[in-house]
C-alpha cells in the first residue's frame, strides 16, 4: 500500500473542499457480532480479537470510508476499570493494538487513520480539569507514538468536557476534530449547539459537528445550527456530522439511550440505504463535508453514502461492484415481480412496513433528566451491587 506520508491529510482535503466519507459504528457492529459487551462498550476486542476489528475496517474502506477511526471508544483507564469490568489487557495495550489496525488497512487504500478520545466517567463525577485532562494525555501518546493522521474528539455530552479535550489534543499540533452527541436541544446543561460549536472552534478545533445519539436528519440540522453560530461569529471551521442508523423522531435531549428499546430492540428503526442515500444529500447540501456514521451504520450503510455522493467525487465505492445503483441489479432476478422494483422511483417511494402490527410506531423516552453533578451518575470502580440496582429498577417500574 501507499505509505501514509504520500497521502492527502484530512485539512488539505477539506480545503479543497472535497467529500471525506468517515466509517460506521464499530462498538455497535462488534457488538452484533460477538466481540463486544453491551453496557462497558469498551474496545478490548482490539487486542482480543484482532481479526473481527481488521475485517470490519475492511468492510468500511471497501464501502468508500476515507478514515479509519482507531478502536479506542471509551478505552481510557477510568472506563475500562468502571463499575466492575476487568480486563485482561491494559488501556495502552488496547489503544496501542487499535492503531495498528487502523493503520494496515488504511494503507490498503486511501484512508487516514483518526484516533479519537470520548468523554470520560471522571468527568460525570465531577473530578477536576487537570484530573479529566491527564486521562486524555495518556491517549494522546499513544496516538502520537503511533503517529495517527489527525484527532478526533468524540461523543462529549458536556461542551466543557469537549473543550479541555480539544485543548489536550492541540497539543499535538495535529488537526483536530470534535462533535458533540446532542441535538437541536443542545448539551446536557442546555447550552446550544452554535454556542457550542463557537467554543469548540475558539479552544482549537478545525472541524466541528455531531455524532451518535440521534438519527441522521436531526443530525444534519443540529450541524447546519452549529456552522450559522461559527459563521456569525466570524469564525472558519469545517463540518463533520456521524450520526445513528437508527429514526428517533420521538428523542429528547439525551438521545437515544432515553429509548426504552435501547439497546437490545432498536432493530425496527435501522434507516434503509435509501434512507441513507437522503441523508448524505442533505448534508451535503448543508455544506457539511465530513460525512460518516455512528452507531447502527454498517458497512452497506457507508456504500449508499458514497453511491449518492459519487457525482460530486467522480468515482463509486469498490464494494458498489456487488450493488446497482438503486437496486438495478434486480434486473437479473428471477421473479418478474421483484424484477419490476429496478428502479429508483420504486425505493424512493418505498414505506417499510415493520412486521410488528402490535407495536406502536413510536415510544416514550425515559427522560429521568439524570446528568453531571447528580449521586446517580458517581461512577465506581466497584461492581454494580443488587442492592444499587433494586431503587433503579423500582424507579423503572414505576415511570413505566
Amino acid at each position: 500500500g501507499m505509505a501514509s506520508g504520500a497521502k492527502r491529510g484530512i485539512l488539505e482535503r477539506l480545503n479543497a473542499d472535497e467529500i471525506v466519507i468517515g466509517d460506521g459504528g464499530f462498538v455497535f457492529a462488534l457488538e452484533k457480532r460477538g466481540y463486544v459487551k453491551a453496557g462497558p462498550w469498551t474496545p478490548e476486542a482490539a487486542a482480543e480479537h484482532p481479526e473481527a476489528v481488521r475485517q470490519l475496517h475492511r468492510e468500511f474502506l471497501r464501502a468508500g470510508s476515507n478514515v479509519m477511526q482507531t478502536f479506542t471508544f471509551y478505552a481510557s483507564d477510568d472506563k475500562l476499570e468502571n463499575r466492575g469490568n476487568a480486563l485482561s489487557f491494559t488501556g495502552q495495550q488496547i489503544n496501542e493494538a487499535a492503531c495498528d489496525l487502523a493503520r494496515e488497512v488504511a494503507n490498503e487504500g486511501d484512508a487516514l487513520v483518526a484516533g479519537g478520545v470520548s468523554q470520560t466517567p471522571s468527568y460525570l463525577s465531577c473530578k477536576s480539569e487537570s484530573e479529566v485532562k491527564a486521562i486524555f494525555k495518556k491517549q494522546m501518546d499513544v496516538f502520537i507514538k503511533k503517529n495517527v493522521d489527525f484527532l478526533i474528539a468524540e461523543y462529549f455530552e458536556h461542551v466543557e468536557e469537549a473543550e479541555w479535550a480539544v485543548q489536550v489534543l492541540k497539543d499535538t499540533k495535529k488537526p483536530v476534530a470534535a462533535t458533540m452527541c446532542i441535538g437541536p436541544m443542545g448539551d446536557m446543561h442546555g447550552v446550544t449547539p452554535g454556542e457550542c460549536a463557537v467554543r469548540l472552534v475558539k479552544a482549537g478545533a478545525d472541524i466541528v459537528g455531531v455524532n451518535c445519539h440521534f438519527d441522521p436528519m436531526t443530525c444534519v440540522k443540529t450541524v447546519a445550527m452549529m456552522k450559522a453560530a461559527v459563521e456569525k461569529a466570524g469564525l472558519k471551521a469545517h463540518y463533520i456530522v456521524q450520526p445513528l442508523a437508527y429514526h428517533t423522531p420521538d428523542c429528547g435531549c439525551q438521545g437515544f439511550i432515553d429509548l426504552p428499546e435501547f439497546p437490545f430492540a432498536l432493530e425496527p428503526r435501522v434507516l434503509t440505504r435509501w434512507d441513507m442515500q437522503h441523508y448524505a444529500r442533505e448534508a451535503f447540501k448543508a455544506g457539511i463535508r465530513y460525512i460518516g456514521g455512528c452507531c447502527g451504520f454498517e458497512p452497506y450503510h457507508i456504500r449508499a453514502v458514497a453511491e449518492e455522493l459519487a457525482p460530486e467525487r467522480g468515482f463509486l465505492p469498490k464494494a458498489a461492484e456487488k450493488h446497482g445503483m438503486w437496486g438495478s441489479g434486480l434486473e437479473m432476478h428471477t421473479k418478474p415481480w421483484v424484477r419490476a422494483r429496478a428502479r429508483r422511483e420504486y425505493w424512493e417511494k418505498m414505506k417499510p412496513a415493520s412486521g410488528r402490527p402490535l407495536c406502536p410506531s413510536m415510544s416514550t423516552p425515559d427522560g429521568w433528566g439524570v446528568t453531571k453533578g447528580h449521586a446517580d451518575l458517581m461512577q465506581q470502580k466497584e461492581a454494580t451491587t443488587k442492592d444499587q440496582l433494586r431503587p433503579l429498577f423500582n424507579k423503572a417500574d414505576t415511570k413505566n
